[in-house]
């Protein structure tokens, strides 16, 4: 069993996932296939990802894609968590997922007062209003003139493949989405075209194309599958699976065997220090149940709440070594930063240029930069604390 040490491995892995200098692409469709999709339980954080992995990004480019050219769609899948997926990604991500997904969907409507029938019945006619157009969930609610959580319902309908979300009405902060029918958004999707164990192991290799090399653990936490069926799935791709050793975290971590040879070959230094503003929530970070690689545990409760939630990010060379932040209170608006420990000139030149550069993309204008010289420990904080980690700093 081959052993590598962490260094090459955080290398390997923030060029797979765009993160290193020389990896950074244009091609946000490649980008979204690359990582295992971008995390959209926030409406920012998307756009954000992909800023950090990008060399010429704007919040149209996104947009064009997911609403305009409908190259990619979002769905609620692994972990219950609403991804944003390329086309040819949905049905495998939708059939593996979709089970787990609808339940958790059905315990929530059940849990604000929407029996079963009250579903049957609103859910039908739900997919009347909607046809040939959009509606958000108020909308919705006005045209059925009823007292229902209508929230709820959409929801499960978007679980099952009944309905799609849309571009929000607010901006691209918003949560706020317009709602449509999956046929008519998606006319050439199917998503019952796929076997659901076939399903699950295109699902397992696609992580591990994305995040490998992973531990078990690693795969059940992404997916939120049972072991047993990670076990099944892993089965099923033994003939292009390689184990290897991590000096400093331990052995048996699984790869594809295609990442193999460009890890033994080594690969090039990269010419500057590989630093990243990663927002909360971000793929890179959410990817792992085993998180020794990327972080010491000293500052576990400054980047993860009590849910397993995850903060805005410095990044240096695949380590998180600080948080940031955005605040638009004031006169100007400002970039937070908080370092964990000190960092050389070079490092901290780059760090402030990405500041300016996701500050003055957030606000749409020139900001300041702050460096804060404390934080209050996430597990010390409401809930929702992650989402402005330097929020009293």
């Amino acid at each position: 069993m081959t052993t590598f040490n962490l260094s090459q491995i955080n290398h390997f892995v923030l060029r797979k996932q765009h993160l290193a200098e020389d990896s950074k692409s244009n091609d946000i469709i490649q980008i979204v296939k690359d990582i295992g999709g971008l995390h959209a339980t926030s409406s920012a954080t998307p756009y954000l990802s992909l800023l950090a992995r990008t060399t010429d990004f704007t919040k149209d480019d996104l947009n064009r894609e997911l609403y305009a050219k409908k190259t990619m769609g979002k769905i609620r899948c692994v972990r219950k968590t609403v991804y944003i997926l390329t086309k040819n990604m949905i049905p495998a991500a939708y059939s593996a997922t979709m089970k787990m997904s609808e339940m958790n969907s059905e315990r929530f409507m059940s849990y604000v007062g929407v029996s079963k029938e009250e579903y049957e019945t609103a859910s039908k006619r739900i997919l009347k209003i909607l046809a040939g157009k959009g509606l958000t969930t108020k909308e919705i609610k006005s045209e059925l003139q009823t007292e229902l959580n209508i929230s709820s319902i959409v929801n499960l309908m978007c679980d099952q493949g009944l309905l799609v979300r849309g571009a929000p009405k607010a901006g691209w902060k918003s949560n706020i989405h317009t709602y449509y029918l999956f046929k008519e958004h998606f006319p050439d999707i199917c998503l019952d075209a796929m076997d659901e164990n076939d399903a699950k192991k295109m699902l397992v290799e696609q992580y591990l194309a994305s995040f490998g090399p992973v531990t078990e653990g690693d795969i059940a936490w992404w997916t939120g599958l049972p072991k047993t069926e990670i076990k099944q799935a892993l089965g099923n791709l033994k003939n292009k699976l390689v184990s290897i050793d991590i000096s400093g975290l331990g052995a048996n971590y699984l790869l594809l065997s295609a990442g193999e040879t460009p890890l033994q070959a080594g690969l090039p230094p990269s010419p500057k220090p590989d630093v990243s503003l990663l927002p909360f929530l971000d793929p890179y970070i959410m990817g792992y149940k085993e998180r020794d690689r990327y972080l010491d545990y000293a500052f576990y409760d400054r980047i993860f709440d009590r849910s397993g939630n995850a903060t805005s990010t410095i990044i240096l060379d695949g380590k998180i070594i600080g948080v940031w932040d955005f605040a638009e209170a004031g006169r100007e608006p400002l970039a937070k930063l908080f370092l964990f420990e000190s960092v050389g000139s070079d490092v901290l030149d780059e760090i402030n240029l990405h500041a300016h550069k996701t500050g003055e993309f957030i606000a749409g204008k020139r900001v300041q930069v702050k460096k804060c010289s404390s934080m209050i420990p996430l597990t010390q904080r409401t809930a929702g604390g992650f989402m402005s980690p330097l929020r009293e700093s």
